[in-house]
């Protein structure tokens, strides 16, 4: 059974360097590196969207942790990645975002903010900001990997870190985007069959017996398993479906799937694809969660302290059989790694072509960009290996510091500078800066838990988390972008016209 296991392994590990190797030879470019030269197709861009979306973030941590707490009621969660953090997302940002990126000729988020505001200092502070805080976000995609690989195999929890490590950054740096693309639309196969099969088998299992007994099962264990039973709970289950579903329309790796996507005729049907996949895929990894407290009268113990981390790899482990347990780990092998290589090539391309070539060695060959941008892939994932071996807090706390600080900067800059031309430069910058500072100083606030603030709201908000002021780390600066923007002084109508009369430069 254990040759079985490790022949299944290494025929997935075999496909994707195969794929890698071979997506090299499409890879000449900055542009191919990055974005594809933009000509990758509609189910391409759909699969790569939803697989960098849902990682073990999703599928080990935050689907156990949330599926523990709030039982049924986390499908509402997977309802909002589904409709908010998916369809709208295409159908509102998609095209607006493949036209103006590609008419003024930006292949990263902080070459947009630099160009839609005119300012090469936000284009240096958001590139610092990407590369700060996708490493603890990596990180935990590092983390519930290793949880599973220990569960099913026994591999201990270092060596597994270590073998990721090494398996992902030889999948980034031999095929750039195009790899990323490519490989990412198979492993969205195996996921869809991975979680139809852990549905099947949970759902099966003599714990839950059928969906409808599972469900009264729950019930009659706590009524707060099935719709929150409280205001906290209403207002910590709300604050994580804006976290996860809304956070994808300011989250660089997300939005620069709409930069590659082959022209805007693809995007309806990468739309409608991204959205079934992503409802697929997060309702079945919400549903295992939300059975937890079938399996468990407590949280399972690692290192001698109970984790939600290892809900969901427990639950495989208990009700699955073994070699499809193996096609689990596959299926979170092949999410963690979408997201992994969407994490490192955004922040890798940002650091080398926003930090190093267009602010600090302007006349740095093409060439040479591209061997910095794979240096940087293996130095950000030691960053994050060393943040997954020395982790600060659980999976969910990780992915919504991570999110929330990204997410709180960029959403409300971008969003407002796609659509409404008003947009200042100080408003920008009051949006970037409040966002970030609301996320960070929320986590600071639940981490140290000064003595300055009453016991009672300390406790509220620490049952909330940092999920709650990552929500409103993005809620928060959509009203204080146009609120800044409208006092402050605004640009010339040459700039406008040049960002927004798509007719005038379309001629030009």
């Amino acid at each position: 059974m254990f040759l079985a296991k490790i022949t299944m392994l290494l025929c997935f590990f075999s496909l994707i360097i195969g794929l890698s190797l071979y997506s090299r030879r499409k890879t000449n470019t900055i542009n191919d590196f990055v974005v594809g030269n933009r000509t990758v197709g509609p189910w391409m861009s759909a699969f790569s969207y939803g697989t960098a979306y849902f990682s073990a973030v999703l599928l080990i941590g935050f689907a156990g942790k949330v599926g523990w707490g709030f039982g049924m009621s986390a499908l509402l969660i997977a309802l909002g990645n589904s409709i908010i953090g998916t369809y709208l997302a295409w159908r509102i940002l998609g095209r607006k975002t493949r036209e103006m990126t590609s008419r003024l000729n930006v292949i990263t988020m902080p070459s947009f903010l630099e160009k839609r505001y005119d300012s090469p200092k936000m284009k240096i502070f958001s590139s610092l900001i990407i590369f700060i805080f996708f490493v603890p976000y990596a990180a935990s995609v590092f983390m519930g990997l290793s949880y599973l690989f220990e569960q099913i195999f026994g591999i201990p929890y270092v060596i597994a870190l270590a073998v990721m490590a090494i398996l992902s950054a030889l999948y980034l740096v031999l095929g750039g985007y195009m790899a990323v693309a490519l490989v990412d639309f198979v492993q969205g196969l195996i996921m869809i069959v991975g979680v139809a099969l852990m549905v099947y088998f949970v759902m099966g299992h003599e714990m839950v017996n059928g969906f409808v007994n599972g469900f009264i099962a729950l019930r009659a264990q706590d009524p707060g398993l099935i719709l929150p039973s409280s205001s906290v709970s209403w207002v910590g289950l709300v604050s994580l479906i804006i976290l996860t579903s809304l956070g994808t329309w300011g989250l660089p790796q997300m939005v620069g799937k709409f930069y590659g996507i082959k022209n805007e005729k693809s995007i309806p049907v990468a739309t409608w694809v991204s959205s079934i996949f992503s409802l697929i895929v997060s309702m079945g990894a919400y549903y295992v969660g939300s059975t937890g407290h079938l399996f468990f009268a407590e949280l399972p113990v690692f290192n001698g302290v109970a984790t939600p981390d290892l809900i969901m790899p427990s639950i495989i482990g208990q009700a699955l059989p073994p070699l499809v347990g193996v096609l689990i780990l596959i299926l979170v092998l092949s999410a963690s790694m979408s997201t992994l290589s969407s994490l490192v090539l955004t922040a890798s391309s940002s650091v080398s072509i926003d930090l190093i070539k267009g602010a600090a060695v302007k006349d740095i060959s093409e060439k040479a960009t591209m061997n910095l941008m794979r240096l940087l892939c293996i130095v950000f994932i030691g960053f994050c290996l060393y943040i997954a071996l020395n982790p600060p807090g659980i999976i969910l706390t990780l992915m919504a510091l991570s999110w929330g600080a990204v997410a709180g900067a960029f959403l409300a800059p971008y969003i407002y500078g796609l659509f409404w031309p008003n947009t200042t430069r100080a408003g920008a910058w009051a949006g970037m800066l409040s966002g970030l500072l609301i996320a960070v100083g929320g986590y600071l606030l639940i981490t140290l838990s000064p003595s300055f603030i009453n016991s009672q709201l300390m406790s509220l908000l620490s049952s909330w988390g940092t999920p709650f002021f990552g929500s409103l780390a993005m809620i928060i600066p959509l009203g204080i972008v146009p609120l800044v923007s409208v006092v402050s002084r605004s640009y010339p109508v040459e700039h406008i016209e040049r960002l927004y009369n798509e007719e005038e430069s379309a001629i030009a």
